[in-house]
């Protein structure tokens, strides 16, 4: 799965204008904030925390129109707890966001 920035790109540009330094700072609260959800993510230990992890990724990523995510948080909605697969997809969109 490969990431297309440009709904990310878009949003950072029409809320951060012509403010590169902006820009910059808004990818990194948005990245910081994903990796916490990722790792709330790996570390739940019950399936409610495993859901509420998963619903706060999905509606972050549905902030910025990040579509990949929103469907490995949909993927982590549906499936087991843990899932190592989603886990690690997960992480690999927010590095390539990052």
């Amino acid at each position: 799965m490969s990431f297309d920035s440009g709904p990310l790109d878009r949003y950072l540009s029409a809320a951060c204008g012509d403010d590169p330094a902006m820009a910059a700072d808004l990818r990194t609260a948005f990245t910081a904030s994903a990796r916490d959800l990722a790792d709330l993510l790996r570390r739940a230990r019950c399936d409610a925390n495993w859901e509420m992890a998963a619903l706060r990724l999905k509606s972050l990523a549905a902030t910025f129109g990040i579509v990949p995510l929103i469907e490995l948080a949909e993927e982590a909605i549906a499936g087991a707890p843990g899932d190592p697969a989603v886990l690690r997809a997960i992480n690999r969109v927010i590095e390539e966001i990052a």
